[in-house]
């Protein structure tokens, strides 16, 4: 079930109002979480960082406070049920572990997706047995993944590609993704077959990038999302071994964006890549 909106953005986004609404009325957090009988400022703190989920009832007392007036307090307010939903989307999620549980958030209110990966296939385009091989490995080093739990969380995520209205999503890979490596003859065959056939739906791009534009390659894998909604901030999310980095800010999102559109430039067409993929799979 797809969503109209990304909830962790949405609550970076009611945090940033939230706080922009204090700040207009010279009040500290002290002072707001006084008026309101809040134990400590933590409980505001987290709802301006985009941080928790918020209460909509919570809400409504910040709006009094801050003395909003009514045609600015409905926007709000639809912004702040999107930011607590709990949709039936969720169920669907409830096996996700938290870092892919977020990833899986922004996908499904984004109107635009950008992946790149130097070393494996995107999480978005896995056919099972690579995602289990891939995940498997993780456990390797943190015993508390589930690894079946997470690949059927996988391929839900994928159902995203495929809805009525989907995000736009491209992915860019350097020619490393597409070497197996340790990857089973009959999973790398699957997968690289996999690939093709998803650069068939009209709205997934899949871009090589030859050997000789390895200058250009940031050192870790990132992918960025643009909004339906433009006044929702566009997101970077930056991939490490133990945790994900978001970056929100214009300046950084912008330095990626950058990064990006050189990255394209140096990458093979999209049909280029469609050529190499499908005589990978006949090799």
């Amino acid at each position: 079930m797809p969503l109209p909106t990304s909830p962790v953005i949405r609550r970076v986004r009611l945090g940033a109002e939230l706080r922009q609404l204090r700040r207009r009325e010279a009040l500290t957090l002290e002072q707001v979480c006084d008026r309101l009988g809040w134990a400590s400022t933590s409980k505001l703190s987290r709802i301006e960082l985009g941080q928790s989920r918020p209460d909509l009832a919570d809400v409504l007392d910040l709006l009094d406070v801050y003395e909003v007036p009514s045609s600015a307090r409905d926007a709000l307010i639809v912004i702040a049920r999107d930011a607590a939903t709990s949709r039936g989307w969720w169920k669907a999620l409830a096996e996700m572990g938290e870092r892919q549980r977020t990833y899986a958030e922004l996908e499904a209110g984004a109107a635009r997706i950008v992946e790149y990966q130097p070393a494996v296939v995107p999480g978005l385009l896995q056919t099972p047995a690579y995602a289990r091989l891939r995940l498997a490995a993780a456990a390797a080093v943190d015993p508390e993944v589930d690894v079946d739990a997470e690949v059927r969380s996988r391929m839900v995520r994928q159902e995203v590609l495929r809805r009525v209205d989907p995000p736009h999503y491209t992915a860019v890979l350097t020619e490393a993704v597409c070497e197996r490596g340790q990857t089973p003859p009959e999973v790398w065959r699957e997968q690289l077959r996999h690939l093709v056939t998803m650069t068939g739906l009209a709205n997934v791009t899949v871009r090589l990038l030859p050997g000789g534009a390895a200058g250009l390659d940031p050192l870790t894998p990132y992918s960025s999302y643009a909004f339906p909604d433009p006044a929702d901030p566009r997101t970077v999310m930056i991939e490490t071994l133990t945790s994900d980095v978001r970056l929100a800010t214009v300046a950084d999102v912008e330095r990626y964006e950058r990064i990006t559109d050189a990255l394209l430039g140096a990458a093979l067409s999209a049909e280029e890549t469609v050529t190499v993929l499908t005589g990978r799979v006949d090799d």
